[in-house]
């Protein structure tokens, strides 16, 4: 998709509109190039390909730079002079000269509004003096009659116009922000990045910029407003004299109430986004360690984290929405309030009301009322809005950025070198990471020198430990932006030991790779990440640790195919904690706490009698030296390193297909097709309110307006009664004022207080029901199975807790009030208008049915535009949210620029679809806006055909009325289709409230409490797969785990080792039987199942928040078992370090701790669980010998009495098991002792063991000697007493 060649050719669709000359908006040309899309949109779902391309000064590369320059220009500027870089500057500096010429427009528009009421004045006097002989004023006011249908049609014209631009502008600026954004991001600093989080930068570009798009539309109602309210003071005066100042002091009074009311907002808005930030933040830990949460059957206590949250952010929404409501109203009765005290005091000053002086008074206020009441404190609110915006993006772009050090060799120079002198090197506030990594990412440049010498000569490359994989094809991420040389392909892949994956994949090399790489294993993406540095042609290769995450086997390929043959002639620097390697390094480094310790050969070393042969004892009993052709430059760090510290996202490692790794793709984004029907609105207001709250909301509507209605109506009636014609002459009579002038009074009071209560009610419903979905949603995201998270993209996800959430939170409930009122209003009109003429019917209805029309022609593409907008826009976060993961080796590579090109064509795709969002809405509300103007224009010479019969009040009446439709009608529609929108929020909202929920957490059958008391596990033909429709990856396991004995599970990858304890926690519901202690699993409730087993994970996973509740969330132990857990794991000296103790708050997903540290956090986890049942996922692939050691002894101490599954890598972790299980495609291979298998030199265990190398295969089968000779369980084999005391016989292949 990103690369679509220029030209898109074979699409009748494709309507070349190259220059910008061609786009002149005249009625014509909007016919003319939108036409064709309105017809595809009609017939058919709408695709990216029937996009027109954006025009070339719309593209995020052009903007993004025009910005970036001035930007950098005024950060030098400020750095002279001492102050802080202004965002707002820049931003008037780029784009003044186009926005500014667009106040001509707005000028030109508000001019027609005051001249309209002065037209209708005189059409209305005409009526007043009505005499039938006078054909001058007859024709006079036919003249007017026209001017006023002209007027509306210019106002049809400019007011499109003028959005059209602005919106244009604001598009400009979003994607220009966007770009520096982005840029910035791939440039911060280890530093900065402590003080940012992916979900800050993503939320920066989700909601900060929008901001952008919604302030260019009103700011030139700060100049205009002003202005137009000058000219009607002067008008009013000249119309009803010095009693307009009453009027004009209410309207002046509501101008700061209403600015304050957005002040307040203001100040919601950014309360609300934190909230909002850290809910998101809290939704990402939890969507990335979904896996994690489900085995430990943590989902409670991580909703209630999160219903927390979202509680407090719901409670300042609420807030936020009544004052919005209470502006609404303040608006909807402000017209109201200002005619009734305008027109008292003209009364009570003794004049008398005529039809005329009462209408040019009503449409001049109403005229001006827009502007003051709505666009002037808009403009004001949006701009506090997108200060606060604009202030989060500044200190963003002044963050820290990161500086190189590398130097680039000259061409004829061959010596590439890494030169360290007394470094010392600090990891502020973020915590810290390994030795070795901290020692590689000084090299890499990313952790700064606070003294002492790094000199790098050459050109980088680096694979990181947690394997990182960006969405696309297998190709791409391993060429990198690099060309592509076959030969040399061809040669990395065999030695990355790829070639087999790959035959075995779908498409090969261009098999697409999800978010996260979760389509991959864990072994496969580690060689991925290794291919991708081998291919570059760089001076040093720094490499952390890439051995580790896959077997013994395919380990010993990679270093010897791959780092000590492809990169034999190169400097290469290596993390390892495997060291049977050691011997092929050349210099060998060794770091301890912060120092270095020793350094030198290996025989050096080893005579210089250091703890570090202690860790190499086992070597000494090889009598062999491996021979080498050529001496390699390898430096190894036998020390743990950790992961890139971005937000670690979890990988999800499925080693657990068949042999043939399987790769399962992702599932296309579902876009609803079709109208949004009935249902979906009955789901939603259903949601936050029961049907009694419903009817009495639809009531007080309904009197709200009536109400409305009647103030009018009563004012022509005085204006009629007061001026009674006889005998053809006018008589002005004398009222009973205090008659009038009180019911006056009282229908303007009962239009306030109905006014006001509809909407606070309304608000307070629509909330409500956003509050619901999202926590259905919720509760269904954390109860369907564990396959919904590997088939789906976490930002697919996050997606909707974010942008649709947030759009039911504060966009839905305006626009639906609005809505709502505004269609309650239109109706009035045609009532009103019906009423005085009710000849007027007979236009209106083929009027109303062409619009009905229109509408439904204009959604289908609408809203497949809309759709368009919001699919195109997911791309935009995953890339950066893929980029932020793999921001080092982006950096080591230097490939920031590819990366930002990426991101632009993925801004441009975006801003095609949002281009074609603004024109079409342009293109029909000129058609509806072309539909009022024709009602007003029949409306004004129907009253002058029949002007026989009319009299002066209800002429007054229909006209004000019908020129008050004229922005309305189209405005109610649009928000109807805004609304209609905003549905399809609320439809992806409900699908996910909708998804297949797992099996029930808690069953009537539950097992005794103190279940398993023994831990017999068995398995009893189990067949396992991971989806209904996916491929099985265990066949027929018949097996049996005894209690106390400590098993072993091993197999190639792919083999099913982790599908095995997937089927045990039920990840997925397995076929077939488990019994634990006699109890079958798939009959009692996943968490009392879950609960009552340990796992020590293959990614150790923390949670952001206090130590204290990512070891006991559920708060059921004390702090002194707390302390015990954490010193049987040797972390208790860590966390006394730490500035809290228990309460110290994690960083982001705890990337403040190493891999190691996290492991024995999960350790602890299991300690403190005491359970009968653990299963560790090769959780020691990741540590260093030591820390493996630590965890071996404590599993041996603590879990004694326990089963105890192990599935390893490594298998001198597992060589001193009771019994290995050798699985292999899924079958049980072999289950029996170890030594017992080792005498067997077909079986597969046997050949893993070879592969390690000879001295390490002979310290294996000594091992597993020993291990022989213990005494064996008192369990007999194939019989198992379950609780109730019956001998239960299984059949068993054992």
């Amino acid at each position: 998709k990103l690369h679509r060649s220029q030209e898109r050719k074979g699409n009748p669709l494709k309507c070349d509109y190259k220059t910008h000359k061609e786009m002149k908006w005249t009625r014509s040309e909007v016919n003319k190039w939108l036409n064709p899309l309105f017809r595809a949109g009609y017939k058919r779902r709408l695709e990216e390909d029937d996009m027109y391309q954006v025009l070339a000064e719309d593209r995020s590369e052009k903007l993004g730079q025009d910005l970036q320059r001035i930007w950098d220009h005024e950060v030098q500027r400020a750095t002279k002079e001492l102050r802080k870089p202004r965002l707002t500057g820049v931003i008037v500096k780029c784009y003044w000269k186009a926005y500014a010429v667009l106040g001509i427009f707005t000028l030109i528009e508000e001019i027609i509004k005051v001249v309209q009421p002065i037209l209708l004045g005189k059409i209305i006097e005409y009526f007043e003096s009505y005499d039938p002989n006078n054909t001058r004023a007859f024709h006079e006011t036919l003249g007017y009659a026209a001017g006023l249908s002209l007027c509306t049609i210019g106002l049809a014209l400019m007011h499109h116009l003028y959005f059209y631009y602005v919106q244009r502008i604001g598009m400009k600026i979003r994607v220009a922000m966007c770009h520096m954004i982005y840029k910035k991001a791939l440039h911060l600093s280890s530093s900065a990045m402590g003080k940012t989080t992916t979900g800050q930068i993503v939320n920066l570009l989700s909601n900060d910029v929008n901001k952008f798009d919604e302030v260019t539309i009103f700011l030139h109602f700060l100049w205009v407003g002003p202005l137009q309210a000058a000219a009607v003071v002067g008008l009013l005066w000249n119309e009803i004299g010095p009693s307009c100042l009453g009027g004009i002091g209410v309207l002046l009074i509501l101008m700061p109430v209403q600015s304050m009311f957005g002040r307040l907002f203001s100040k919601f808005r950014s309360k609300t986004a934190t909230l909002t930030d850290s809910r998101i933040r809290t939704m990402n830990e939890v969507v990335s360690g979904m896996r994690i949460i489900k085995m430990y059957a943590w989902e409670k206590p991580f909703a209630a984290l999160v219903s927390e949250v979202r509680r407090k952010e719901i409670s300042k929404i609420m807030k936020s929405s009544y004052l919005r409501g209470l502006n609404m109203a303040s608006f909807f009765c402000a017209s109201k309030l200002i005619l009734f005290v305008t027109f008292a005091i003209y009364v009570l000053l003794g004049n008398t009301i005529s039809a005329s002086r009462v209408f040019v008074t009503v449409s001049l206020y109403s005229a001006v009322r827009l502007t003051v009441t709505l666009f002037f404190p808009s403009a004001i609110e949006k701009l506090f809005e997108s200060r606060v915006s604009v202030r989060r993006i500044q200190e963003f772009l002044t963050l820290d950025e990161i500086r190189k050090n590398t130097v680039a060799l000259p061409q004829d120079e061959k010596d590439a070198a890494v030169e360290i002198q007394d470094l010392t090197c600090y990891w502020d506030k973020v915590g810290y990471m390994s030795l070795a990594s901290s020692l590689l990412s000084s090299i890499l440049g990313e952790l700064p020198a606070e003294k002492g010498v790094l000199r790098v000569k050459g050109q980088l490359t680096y694979a990181a430990q947690q394997p990182w994989v960006f969405p696309g094809t297998i190709r791409s991420n391993i060429l990198f932006g690099k060309e592509l040389n076959p030969q040399k392909y061809e040669r990395v892949i065999r030695a990355c030991a790829l070639k087999r994956d790959l035959e075995l994949l779908p498409d090969g090399d261009q098999t697409l790779i999800g978010d996260r790489g979760a389509t991959l294993s864990g072994g496969q993406k580690a060689r991925v990440n290794l291919a991708r540095a081998v291919y570059q042609d760089a001076d040093i290769y720094i490499l952390d640790d890439p051995l580790s995450a896959v077997d013994a086997e395919v380990g010993r390929h990679l270093f010897e195919q791959c780092i000590c043959g492809l990169l034999k002639n190169k400097l290469r620097i290596l993390v390892t904690h495997q060291l049977q390697y050691l011997k092929a390094a050349n210099q060998i480094v060794v770091l301890k706490e912060g120092h270095m310790v020793a350094k030198g050969t290996y025989t050096e070393l080893q005579q210089s009698g250091l703890d570090f042969t202690s860790l190499l004892k086992k070597e000494e009993e090889e009598q062999q030296q491996p021979h080498h052709d050529t001496p390699t430059r390898t430096r190894t760090l036998s020390q743990n390193s950790v992961l890139s510290q971005t937000s670690s996202v979890q990988s999800i490692k499925d080693e657990d297909q068949l042999p043939a790794e399987k790769v399962q793709t992702f599932a296309e984004e579902t876009r609803t097709q079709g109208t949004i029907g009935i249902r979906i609105y009955a789901k939603y207001l259903a949601a936050g309110a029961n049907i009694v709250v419903l009817l009495a909301v639809v009531l007080l509507n309904i009197m709200a307006q009536v109400a409305y209605i009647m103030q009018d109506w009563w004012l022509a009636y005085c204006s009629n009664m007061t001026n009674i014609t006889t005998n053809g002459l006018n008589v002005t009579k004398e009222l009973d004022t205090d008659f009038y002038l009180g019911i006056y009074g009282g229908l303007t009071a009962v239009t306030i207080i109905f006014g006001f209560g509809r909407n606070l009610v309304l608000f307070n419903v629509l909330v409500r029901c956003s509050q619901s979905l999202h926590n259905r949603m919720f509760s269904a995201i954390l109860q369907t199975p564990v396959r919904f998270f590997d088939i789906n993209p976490i930002g697919r996800v996050l997606n909707r807790f974010s942008k649709d959430i947030g759009l039911l939170d504060s966009n839905m409930p305006v626009t639906f009030a609005d809505f709502v009122q505004i269609f309650l209003q239109i109706l009035g009109v045609i009532a009103v208008a019906a009423s005085v003429i009710p000849w007027i019917l007979i236009p209106v209805v083929p009027l109303l049915l062409i619009f009905l029309y229109l509408r439904r022609y204009f959604l289908r593409t609408s809203r497949n535009v809309k759709r368009l907008e919001s699919t195109t826009r997911s791309p935009v976060f995953s890339h950066l949210s893929s980029s932020l993961q793999g921001l080092w080796t982006i950096r080591a590579f230097g490939e920031e620029k590819r990366f930002q090109k990426v991101f632009d064509a993925h801004q441009d795709l975006h801003s095609e679809a949002w281009f074609l969002f603004l024109t079409t809405s342009r293109w029909f509300a000129v058609r509806l806006d072309g539909i009022c103007s024709i009602f007003v224009t029949i409306t004004t010479f129907g009253c002058l055909l029949l002007r026989d019969k009319l009299d002066a009040g209800a002429v007054g009446l229909a006209l004000s009325y019908s020129v008050t439709l004229m922005g309305m009608f189209q405005w109610g529609v649009r928000q109807s289709a805004e609304v209609e929108n905003m549905m399809t929020s609320v439809e992806r909202v409900v699908e996910y409230t909708k998804l297949e929920s797992e099996a029930p957490w808690e069953t009537q059958k539950r097992p005794p409490p103190d279940w398993p008391s023994k831990g017999l596990v068995t398995f009893d033909q189990v067949n396992f797969s991971y989806s209904a429709d996916g491929p099985q990856v265990l066949h027929n396991l018949k097996a049996m785990f005894r209690p106390q004995e400590k098993v072993g599970i091993v197999g190639r990858t792919g083999a099913g080792k982790s599908s095995l304890v997937s089927a045990l926690f039920r990840l997925a519901e397995p076929q077939g039987k488990i019994y634990i202690d006699g109890v079958v699993t798939s009959e009692i409730g996943l968490h009392d199942l879950r609960q009552k087993m340990s796992i020590i994970p293959q990614d150790p996973v923390l949670f952001t928040g206090s130590m204290r509740k990512n070891l006991d969330p559920f708060n059921q132990h004390t702090d002194e078992e707390l302390w015990s857990a954490l010193e049987e794991v040797q972390l208790k000296s860590v966390v006394e370090e730490l500035p809290g103790k228990l309460e110290t708050a994690l960083a982001e997903s705890g990337s403040n701790f190493s891999v190691g540290q996290r492991q024995l956090v999960c350790l602890a986890r299991a300690v403190l669980r005491k359970n009968r049942i653990l299963i560790i996922d090769e959780a020691t692939a990741n540590v260093d010998p030591r820390t493996d050691e630590l965890i071996q002894k404590t599993i041996r101490d603590k879990f004694r009495e326990c089963t105890v599954l192990t599935i390893a890598h490594r298998l001198n972790t597992i060589v001193d098991s009771d019994r290995i299980l050798v699985l292999d495609a899924g079958k049980i291979h072999a289950y029996d002792e170890p030594y017992t298998l080792l005498q067997d030199p077909t079986n597969i265990f046997y050949k893993m063991v070879q592969q390690t190398g000879k001295q390490e295969a002979a310290a294996l089968l000594e091992a597993a000697k020993k291990v022989s000779f213990r005494s064996r369980p008192s369990l007999s084999n194939g019989h198992a007493v379950t609780a109730d005391g019956n001998l239960v016989i299984f059949e068993t292949a054992l």
